[in-house]
């Protein structure tokens, strides 16, 4: 690895959207993406990312996480890194403006890889009571808002029966990649200013 070659670890959620984006910007990125069900579980996620770090303790990183995790800042800190601005991938990918209307609205957003996994991530977290699930959810969700990206492939069918599932309406919006793309940018300048200062 060339010295101004970076690592980016984090979550996989939008592992094909930080691909493209790599690929398109050619930035010196290597990637070590972490499955996304860690967030229901933050034992799992602290040692992944831990784990992910220490597999790169040799290189610069930047950990693609929003503030995922309450203990995040100390792992970072240990890790001698820095991650991505933004509360979570979604408010990445929608800018925090967006996300934050949305999110007042009432919306509980789906991504592609999220809704490929719903039944398992769903039945680790909450049990097989759907009346239950049902019920957490109309709690503080209004409507289930899908997110398409231009690299998500088709997970209309999954988001439907979703819906039905929760008995909460299915919006869609299509997402360009503008917000995630200056996310990734500003923080690969911070790291690259960072070593700099050195």
């Amino acid at each position: 690895m060339s010295p101004s070659t970076l690592s980016l670890v984090g979550c996989g959620i939008l592992q094909k959207e930080v691909g493209y984006l790599i690929a398109k910007n050619n930035w010196p990125l290597t990637t070590d993406f972490l499955p996304a069900s860690l967030h229901i579980d933050f034992k799992r996620l602290a040692c992944a990312l831990q784990a992910g770090l220490a597999r790169h303790a040799d290189e610069q990183t930047i950990v693609f996480y929003g503030a995922c995790h309450p203990g995040m800042d100390k792992m970072l800190n240990e890790g001698r890194t820095l991650r991505t601005l933004g509360q979570n991938c979604v408010e990445m990918l929608l800018g925090a403006e967006e996300f934050n209307r949305e999110l007042t609205q009432g919306a509980f957003f789906l991504l592609d890889d999220w809704v490929r996994n719903w039944d398992a991530v769903i039945a680790k977290t909450f049990g097989s009571n759907i009346a239950v699930i049902r019920d957490i959810f109309h709690d503080q969700h209004r409507y289930l808002l899908c997110l398409r990206t231009p690299q998500s492939g088709d997970f209309s069918r999954e988001a439907a029966r979703i819906g039905a599932m929760l008995d909460l309406p299915v919006h869609w919006r299509d997402v360009t990649l503008e917000h995630l793309e200056s996310v990734l940018q500003t923080a690969i300048r911070h790291k690259l200013e960072s070593l700099h200062d050195q």
